[in-house]
């Protein structure tokens, strides 16, 4: 091959590459620059923080419930022309967001249209990966678009901080739009696999929807319904929260989906995905690092801008600015290791990745203290940020090298699902282990505190059992001042509030840090030998 042909060969690629991160970062901006503007977005369609919070429930419900199914239709129509026509159902959806005059509007263009656009999309973009580039190019490939997806939720409260403030966040959707526009208008670059021949399981379908629908359902709700004790004035079904009944019953709506998969194969006919895959030690091995990855993440992303927004009361614009420093590391880390080190045994890589999250985290434990600032987050990010881009760079190569590339599009079906569980469950508990650290910290704090009066200690401990809000100090002293509270009560209760959030940081950061810990006994089923290198058998993982 001529220079030439080589120089035309890698723009050819690269082209590829930024169409399919691309897509990557939109399928993860909405979630992350929504989180910033639900206020706004709630005044102008005429609702509440609960209406859109319920319009991101909904949209992650139907974004994982259809993934499984989503890489199925891209099997059978094609990878390329279900990355197109998830693109312009995810258009259109965006383009009814932005011009939605209600709820309902809302719930129909982002809930909805998105989120089924999303699951054709996103398994997709795994396999299309495995057909553009070649093995031992695919670490850095899957890399770049695996941290393209990670900056959308990083940069996400910084875009929707700037465009909500200075315009409006339905410029964001907009934009969304002209996205999708300029992806579809060089997708024909973008090379394909032939279709395989087939037809969707219909049952299978409605079986996964439902039962992971009642497992992503359960979890998104815990914080609201408990997880096993109905909160008061919350729902109960037989005297436990119906979480544990969504729950237990997702769970043998999957097992009863496996099931019917295994019954379909053992008689000849075509599941919707192959329980065999699942016995894969490799494909397991990248999927439960998945789901640990996104379980840590998400639970991160949820509390540091809570120290930064709540505690700090910087505004949104600021808080996307201090978590900068993780993208900048996430990037270089899941570009330059591929790159610089192509022959990097993978297990040692994502075991690299897990304990520099391990530290960055411990260092948030650290820094929670009265004196804290702004500033203490850079660090810590730094050290996510290489850890995340560590396990990036890996982990898309290792699962669908576990299978022929015929397979690619159900992988990534596979791990688009594990994520999304990973992520729904990691911003549920870190969530609900934030709140009742809080509530019980600052009951025992108002309880102890003699500058606090009885009758005023008992009726806040009454107020407080079903949960205490993460508040600022200027929200809560305007709270106060409106409840009639005197300056010495009020400045009391305020000093309790700060330390208790402060502690309810510190145990969520601990047990962030934990997950990121029990990841580590996951690493074993990771091979040795890196993607694309001669000595490893197609589909046969390497062995410990």
């Amino acid at each position: 091959m001529t220079r030439a042909q080589t120089s035309a060969t890698q723009a050819g690629s690269g082209l590829v590459l930024a169409v399919l991160a691309c897509g990557q970062f939109l399928m993860t901006l909405d979630s992350s620059v929504m989180n910033v503007s639900m206020a706004t977005v709630a005044a102008d369609v005429g609702t509440t923080i609960t209406g859109i919070q319920t319009a991101i429930t909904l949209y992650t419900l139907v974004m994982a419930t259809l993934m499984i199914t989503g890489s199925k239709v891209g099997s059978m129509i094609g990878r390329r022309r279900a990355f197109g026509l998830g693109l312009v159902i995810y258009g259109v959806g965006s383009f009814t967001t932005a011009i939605a005059p209600n709820l309902a509007v809302l719930l129909i263009g982002w809930s909805l249209l998105e989120g089924i656009g999303a699951a054709l999309i996103m398994p997709a973009i795994v396999a299309l990966v495995a057909s553009n580039f070649s093995a031992e190019k695919r670490p850095a490939a899957y890399g770049l678009v695996a941290a393209a997806g990670a900056m959308a939720v990083a940069v996400g409260p910084l875009i929707g901080g700037a465009v909500t403030t200075f315009a409006s966040w339905r410029y964001v959707f907009l934009g969304e739009v002209v996205l999708v526009v300029a992806i579809l208008l060089v997708l024909r670059k973008v090379a394909d696999v032939a279709p395989t021949k087939g037809h969707l399981d219909g049952v299978g379908s409605l079986l996964s929807v439902a039962g992971l629908g009642m497992i992503v359902f359960g979890v998104l709700r815990s914080s609201e319904w408990g997880w096993l004790q109905a909160k008061p004035q919350g729902p109960e079904m037989l005297g436990m929260s119906p979480v544990v009944w969504l729950l237990l019953g997702g769970m043998l709506v999957v097992y009863g989906f496996l099931r019917w998969e295994a019954w379909l194969v053992s008689v000849g006919k075509e599941p919707l995905v192959d329980p065999d895959m699942l016995r894969n030690r490799q494909l397991t091995g990248g999927l439960s690092m998945f789901f640990a990855q996104f379980l840590v993440q998400a639970g991160v992303f949820f509390a540091v801008p809570l120290f930064l927004s709540v505690v700090l009361e910087l505004s949104a614009l600021e808080t996307g600015v201090r978590i900068l420093p993780l993208s900048a590391a996430l990037v270089l880390a899941a570009i330059g290791i591929p790159k610089l080190r192509p022959t990097a045994n993978p297990r040692r890589v994502v075991r690299i990745g897990l304990l520099s999250m391990i530290v960055g985290i411990l260092l948030l434990v650290a820094g929670m203290d009265p004196g804290a600032n702004a500033a203490i987050v850079m660090v810590p990010m730094l050290f996510l940020g290489f850890g995340l881009g560590a396990l990036s760079s890996q982990l898309g190569a290792v699962t669908v090298s576990a299978l022929p590339d015929d397979k690619s599009a159900e992988v990534g079906g596979l791990q688009n699902t594990a994520t999304n569980l990973g992520a729904s469950l990691g911003t549920a508990l870190i969530g609900s282990v934030l709140i009742a650290t809080l509530t019980t910290s600052a009951i025992a704090g108002i309880e102890d505190n003699p500058a606090v009066p009885a009758a005023v200690q008992q009726q806040a401990t009454t107020n407080m059992v079903s949960g205490v809000p993460f508040l600022s100090t200027t929200q809560l002293q305007d709270s106060l001042a409106q409840a009639g509270v005197n300056e010495q009560t009020s400045a009391a209760i305020v000093d309790v509030n700060s330390e208790a959030r402060l502690e309810a940081l510190r145990v969520a950061f601990a047990v962030a840090a934990f997950l990121a810990v029990a990841a580590l006994f996951a690493t074993g089923r990771i091979p040795r030998i890196p993607v694309g290198s001669d000595d490893r058998t197609s589909g046969i993982p390497a062995s410990d």
